[in-house]
């Protein structure tokens, strides 16, 4: 498949670059043109997205599941489209109070004199968004709410590994959306490249950890602010207070979840020892009654392609070459090349060098790692990069704080897991490897937004008669010195 920009198919990277830049300059001057937009703008381009997905859902998820050769429509609704409509309903009915200026106090004694000060919230102009195959439509639309909401303009970059989606998302924005509001550009890695070395007011990119790092270094060749939504191995802590049948049972119903392809899904789960075997149990069961069956299973979502099972694959041989113990659940599975649909594979207690302690799974798979000590749990996940997200299963408040109090990571999850990602007025985000910034509410709201402080001075300045500007007198320093306390 040749990339394609703006639904055009082009002959070259080079020249898919040149219309990308092309397109860029002029929704920059479309917005130096109409400067802040009003609230009912900014509603009316949030309802105009809404209007598209609600319109278009069925070819959507359709789209969705040819590409990732099995998902089910129900669950591409509810992660995709219900998810990204959440976003923008919620951004379009606060947007107005988020936009209002905000009075500061005013420095003494100025305020006697009636000078003002506030900060208004302005956008920045046009925001980048490279989305990802994933979660196809929330990665790019629940971003774009946020933007939207703050009077940006945006151009999309949807994931070539779902080129139908990607293609119907440019053919339904081109048709519905006007370009110098929101545009969409289609390609490969080549235009993914391109598109992060775009002088964009704002730059929006889930994926990868790696990839983010390359994302950010394009970004600041025009020092432009990005907001990165990565990844990184998402621990699990199971206390020893917990109900086990119940967090057995939310880690399956996670795991299950998109195939274990999500970026906030546990990788690592930390289980009490002498709890192991009855975790196990607990798990088999609760994953067997999500999925009685694999193969052929229209619950059961799909690896999205062969490369990306070859690599979950290729991480679980690595750990069983190295003497861990595998679980298959429900039960072992027959490969079939034909259907990418797999079991779950719970990898017990690897070797310290294993591939799968060490990278991202995104797929049909989970650690599990015996400990006797919490703290020797906190220590771990402290020594590994900060993970997207934390989980915690227990019934000890005191523990629970301790927990919170001595890690860090892009949010958590109490007595479940992936369910703080809901929130849609609560911020989204990493921290260190995991990413940076935040989009949801109005935390979403001022991260496309400028901060603007203004200072409205007052009809009469006071400084010359008060002795504070040049030529100073004699009292001038004493003045100031009597003003350096520590009270």
């Amino acid at each position: 498949m040749e990339p394609t920009c703006k639904g055009i198919t082009m002959s070259s990277a080079m020249s898919c670059d040149q219309d990308l830049s092309s397109l860029l300059m002029r929704q920059k001057n479309a917005f130096n043109g109409a400067g802040s937009v009003s609230a009912d703008t900014r509603r009316q381009r949030l309802q105009q997205v809404i209007d598209l997905l609600v319109n278009h859902h069925e070819a959507l998820t359709t789209a969705i599941d040819e590409d990732f050769g099995g998902r089910p429509a129900g669950f591409s609704l509810m992660n995709d489209v219900l998810g990204a409509l959440a976003s923008l309903k919620h951004a379009r009915d606060h947007v107005q109070a988020w936009m209002q200026d905000e009075p500061r106090p005013m420095i003494s004694p100025y305020d006697q004199l009636g000078a003002t000060a506030w900060v208004m919230h302005q956008p920045k102009g046009t925001v980048g968004i490279l989305g990802t195959w994933n979660a196809p439509l929330y990665t790019l639309f629940s971003p774009l709410a946020s933007a939207l909401a703050a009077g940006n303009r945006a151009i999309l970059k949807p994931s070539e590994v779902v080129p139908r989606t990607a293609a119907l998302v440019a053919r339904l924005c081109a048709e519905h959306l006007d370009p110098l509001v929101v545009a969409v550009v289609n390609g490969g890695p080549e235009l993914g490249e391109a598109f992060s070395r775009q002088p964009f007011d704002h730059l929006v990119f889930t994926g990868s950890t790696a990839i983010g790092r390359r994302v950010m270094a394009n970004a600041a060749q025009h020092l432009v602010p990005v907001t990165l939504e990565l990844g990184g191995k998402s621990p699990v802590i199971v206390s020893s207070t917990a109900d086990l049948n119940k967090a057995a049972f939310n880690i399956a119903a996670g795991k299950a979840c998109n195939g274990g392809q999500i970026c906030i899904n546990p990788d690592l789960v930390y289980v009490p020892k002498a709890s192991l075997e009855a975790f196990l149990d607990a798990l088999r069961t609760a994953y067997h009654d999500l999925n009685p069956t694999v193969a052929g299973n229209p619950d059961v979502v799909a690896v999205v392609n062969a490369r990306h099972l070859e690599r979950v694959e290729g991480l679980v041989r690595d750990a069983e070459s190295r003497g861990a113990r595998i679980e298959c659940l429900p039960e072992p599975l027959a490969l079939d090349a034909l259907d990418r649909r797999r079991p779950l594979r719970v990898v017990v207690d690897p070797a310290p060098d294993s591939q799968i302690l060490h990278e991202e799974i995104f797929g049909p798979a989970m650690v599990v790692l015996t400990y006797e000590h919490l703290d020797q749990v906190i220590a771990q996940i402290n020594g590994r990069p900060r993970p997207l997200a934390l989980y915690y299963f227990g019934e000890d408040p005191q523990e629970q704080r301790h927990v919170l109090e001595h890690t860090l990571s892009g949010g958590v999850t109490i007595n479940d897991v992936m369910m703080h990602a809901a929130l849609h007025d609560a911020p989204f985000g990493g921290v260190g490897a995991s990413g940076m910034g935040h989009y949801h509410g109005r935390e979403g709201f001022l991260e496309f937004s400028h901060q603007r402080t203004v200072f409205k001075a007052s009809a009469h300045d006071p400084r010359r008669e008060w002795g504070l500007l040049p030529p100073y007198g004699e009292h001038y320093l004493a003045a100031m010195l009597a003003g350096v306390t520590s009270d």
